[in-house]
C-alpha cells in the first residue's frame, strides 16, 4: 500500500518557481532520503507531504488511515512539563488503557467471585501485554539514552533544557509513538556520532515507512534504501543508498553529457549545411533542414536537452515559424549545454606555500580544560607532516577547547602543546566566530588579501559561488550555508600547511561538501579534523583521536575510521555479548583494576555483584512462568487477579535489583 502519493507536484513563492513536475509514491516501510542542493524546495516538500503547506500545483494523497510523525529541522518544544512526560504522549492510548486496567483490577477486588468480570479483566490484561503495556517505560529509558540524554535529564522541565535537547526530546516522542511514516527534516543535528549511531539502528529496526532529507552521507548509506534526487524540474529516483546514488547518477551525468555533445554536433553539421545551400541549387532541402532546426532550437530552449530525449515531435509539441538563418545560428550557439541537472559547485584550492617540519605536533601529560574543569589528558602524543587526524569525541567532550588550545585562544591545565617548525595554521571555526559581522563580502576577503584588486576579489568569491549583489551583503545577513562558504573562501587564501577544521561541512549541502572532500584530500599539508561528518572522516583521516569520557583520556588509534570502527564493534562485542543479562558480568569485574583496595575487599565487592545476578535470574525466572500462565488459555478466571498482582510486585523487585547491580558493578569496576 502507498502512503502518500503525489503527481506532477509543483511549488512557487511568486514569481519564483522552486520545483515542478514531482511525482512519487512512499511505500510501506520504505527508507528514502531526499537529496539536492541547498535551496531546491526539499524543506517545502516535506512541508507539502505533512500538510503544513499547499502545492501550487498537481495532485497529492494520503492514505486515510496512515499516521505521520514530523521532525521539522529547527523543531523545538515548547510545552511546560519534563522531558519525561514529554515522551509519554507517545503513549496515550497505551496509558488510557493502563488506566481502564487499573479500574478493572479495582472492581475484580471488591468483587472476586464475579467470574464474567475476572474473564474480563483477564482478557484486558492479556492484549495490554501484548501491545507492550509493561515495556513501555523500558522503550522510553533506550530511546531517551540513545538520544543522549541521562537519568538526572528525565524530570529536567523543558524550557530548561537547550533548544538542541528539546529537538533531540521531540524525535524521542517521534520514534516512541511508531507513526505509520517518519519525515524527518535533518534529524542528526544537535546529535554526536554515538546518538546518530543509535539512530541509524533503530531507524532500519522499526516497521514505519521513512523519508528522510539530510546533509549526513554516512547516515544515508546507512538508513536509506532509496534516493529521491530534488531538481528544479522534477524528482528523480535511485536505487540503494547514498554511496550506490552518487555512481549510478555519475553514470547519468556522463551518459547525458555525451547525448548532448552528440545532438550539438548533429545541429552544427545541419547549420553549416544549411548555411552553404540555403542560396544555391539545393535551397529547398536547405529550407527543409531549417524548418526542422528551427523547431528542435525552440523545443531545446523551452524543455532542454533532456526534454526532448527519445520524444516525438507530437509529445514536444512546439511549433512556429522558421527561424533567419542567422537567427537559428545563433539561438542554436547560445543553447544551454543541457547539464543544468547538476548543481553549481564552487571552485576551491587548498595550497601551501611553504612545507613545514616533519613533526607537526608533539605534547606529553597535557591536559586540556577550564580553570576547575579538566576536558581530557593527553598521555602522549606525537602528530606527523601529511597526516591528516580526526578528533571524535561527545559534544562538550573538548575537541573545540583542544583546537583553541593549540590557537594558544585557552591556556592548558598542565602541560604545553609543542608546535613544529615552519607552520603556517588555517583555522576553521564551527560558529564562523573570525568573520566580522559588520563587513560585507568585499571587505571580508580583503582583510586576509589586502593586495587584491577589486575585480580580482569579485572573481575570486564568483568561485564560491557569489555573484552580482552578493559581493556587498553584509556578513550579518548570510545565511548559514553562506557563512560556511565565505569562511571556506577566507580559508583558501591562507597558504596554510596545517588545517585546524571544526565542523567544516556544517550548514554545507552534499554537492559542496563532496567538493570540499576532493580538495582537502589533495591538500598536501597536514589537517587536524573535528567533524561528525562520518563520510568526510572516513575518506580523509590516518588516524582518529578519541576522547574517552570515562577515562578523560584522548586514545589515539592508527587506521581510517572504518578500521577504528570495526576495532571497536570487535571491542564492543564480547561486552554486549556478556551484558545482555547481567549474569556474567562479574568475570569482567574480576579482571577491573582494584585501584588500591584490598583483595579481600576486591572480592567482597566481587560476590556482592554475584549475589545480585542471582537475585536477578530467579526474579526473571519467576515472571517468565507467571507470563507463561497468564498467557495459557486454560486459565481461571480467579488466577488472573492474582498472578498479575505478583507479576507487578517481582517489576518492582527487578527494577531495584538492576538498580543495585549497576551500582556495585560500576564501583567493583573502578
Amino acid at each position: 500500500m502507498s502512503l502518500i502519493t503525489a503527481n506532477k507536484l509543483s511549488k512557487s513563492y511568486e514569481p519564483v518557481e522552486i520545483f515542478s513536475g514531482v511525482s512519487f509514491h512512499v511505500p510501506e516501510r520504505a527508507r528514502i532520503a531526499i537529496v539536492g542542493p541547498n535551496g531546491i524546495g526539499k524543506t517545502t516538500l516535506l512541508r507539502i507531504l505533512v500538510g503544513e503547506e499547499s502545492p501550487s500545483s498537481g495532485d497529492f494523497h494520503k492514505a486515510r488511515s496512515a499516521s505521520i510523525g514530523y521532525l521539522p529541522q529547527n523543531a523545538v518544544l515548547e510545552a511546560d512539563h519534563s522531558l519525561w512526560q514529554e515522551c509519554l504522549t507517545a503513549f496515550e492510548g497505551l496509558l488510557k488503557q493502563e488506566r481502564e486496567l487499573g479500574e478493572l483490577q479495582e472492581a475484580v477486588s471488591a468483587n472476586p467471585d464475579d467470574q464474567e468480570l475476572l474473564e474480563t479483566y483477564g482478557k484486558a490484561q492479556r492484549a495490554f501485554e501484548t501491545i507492550g503495556g509493561y515495556s513501555y517505560e523500558t522503550r522510553m529509558r533506550q530511546a531517551l539514552a540513545g538520544l543522549g540524554f541521562s537519568k538526572e535529564d528525565y524530570e529536567m522541565p523543558l524550557p530548561q533544557l537547550s533548544g538542541g535537547q528539546r529537538t533531540r526530546a521531540l524525535l524521542a516522542r517521534l520514534l516512541l509513538s511508531e507513526p505509520d511514516l517518519l519525515v524527518l527534516d535533518e534529524p542528526t543535528n544537535h546529535l554526536d556520532i554515538a546518538a546518530v549511531e543509535w539512530l541509524e539502528s533503530y531507524l532500519r529496526e522499526i516497521d514505519s515507512a521513512v523519508l528522510i532529507v539530510s546533509h549526513d552521507r554516512y547516515f544515508l548509506d546507512r538508513v536509506a534504501n532509496t534516493i529521491w534526487e530534488l531538481r528544479a524540474a522534477g524528482l528523480e529516483t535511485y536505487s540503494g543508498n547514498y554511496s550506490n546514488y552518487v555512481m549510478q547518477r555519475d553514470i547519468r551525468w556522463a551518459d547525458r553529457e555525451e547525448f548532448v555533445k552528440t545532438e550539438r554536433a548533429r545541429m552544427l553539421k545541419e547549420m553549416d549545411y544549411i548555411r552553404k545551400n540555403i542560396a544555391g541549387q539545393r535551397t529547398q532541402q536547405a529550407k527543409g533542414k531549417l524548418s526542422r532546426l528551427s523547431r528542435e532550437i525552440r523545443a531545446i530552449e523551452e524543455r532542454g536537452f533532456a526534454g526532448v530525449r527519445g520524444k516525438k515531435w507530437s509529445e514536444v509539441g512546439t511549433s512556429g515559424r522558421p527561424m533567419r538563418v542567422e537567427e537559428a545560428y545563433q539561438r542554436l550557439k547560445a543553447l544551454p549545454d543541457g547539464l543544468d541537472y547538476k548543481p553549481p559547485s564552487f571552485n576551491i584550492q587548498m595550497r601551501s606555500k611553504e612545507r613545514s617540519g616533519e613533526i607537526i605536533l608533539r605534547a606529553e601529560d597535557l591536559q586540556i580544560g577550564y580553570p576547575g574543569k579538566l576536558l581530557f589528558e593527553v598521555d602522549k602524543l606525537k602528530f606527523m607532516r601529511q597526516e591528516c587526524a580526526a578528533l571524535i569525541g561527545p559534544n562538550g567532550s573538548g575537541k573545540s577547547t583542544f583546537l583553541r588550545t593549540l590557537l594558544e585562544e585557552i591556556e592548558p591545565l598542565d602541560g604545553e602543546p609543542r608546535l613544529g617548525a615552519s607552520l603556517e595554521i588555517g583555522y576553521f571555526a564551527q560558529a564562523h566566530e573570525d568573520l566580522n559581522p559588520e563587513l560585507n563580502l568585499m571587505e571580508e576577503i580583503e582583510t586576509v588579501a589586502p593586495h587584491m584588486l577589486p575585480g580580482e576579489v569579485r572573481s575570486y568569491l564568483g568561485r564560491f559561488l557569489f555573484s552580482g549583489e552578493d559581493h556587498f551583503k553584509s556578513v550579518s545577513i548570510l545565511s548559514g550555508g553562506e557563512r560556511g562558504r565565505l569562511a571556506l573562501a577566507k580559508l583558501a587564501l591562507s597558504d596554510a600547511n596545517l588545517l585546524l577544521l571544526d565542523e567544516p561541512t556544517n550548514h554545507l549541502d552534499i554537492p559542496a561538501q563532496e567538493v570540499l572532500q576532493s580538495v582537502l584530500a589533495e591538500f598536501e599539508g597536514t589537517i587536524l579534523l573535528v567533524s561528525h561528518d562520518r563520510y568526510l572522516i572516513d575518506a580523509l583521516a590516518t588516524q582518529v583521536w578519541r576522547i574517552d569520557l570515562e577515562s578523560q583520556k584522548l586514545q589515539v588509534f592508527e587506521g581510517s575510521y572504518s578500521e577504528f570502527k570495526t576495532a571497536q564493534d570487535a571491542a564492543v562485542a564480547p561486552r554486549e555479548a556478556s551484558a545482555s543479562t547481567p549474569s556474567g558480568n562479574s568475570k569482567a569485574v574480576k579482571k577491573a583494576k582494584s585501584n588500591g583496595r584490598s583483595k579481600n575487599e576486591q572480592r567482597r565487592l566481587q560476590a556482592h555483584v554475584e549475589e545480585l545476578e542471582e537475585g536477578i535470574a530467579k526474579i526473571e525466572a519467576e515472571m517468565a512462568e507467571i507470563e507463561k500462565q497468564l498467557a495459557s488459555s486454560s486459565i481461571e478466571p480467579g488466577q488472573v487477579q492474582t498472578l498479575s498482582e505478583q507479576y507487578a510486585e517481582f517489576e518492582k523487585q527487578l527494577q531495584d535489583k538492576l538498580g543495585q547491580w549497576e551500582t556495585a558493578t560500576q564501583k567493583a569496576s573502578q
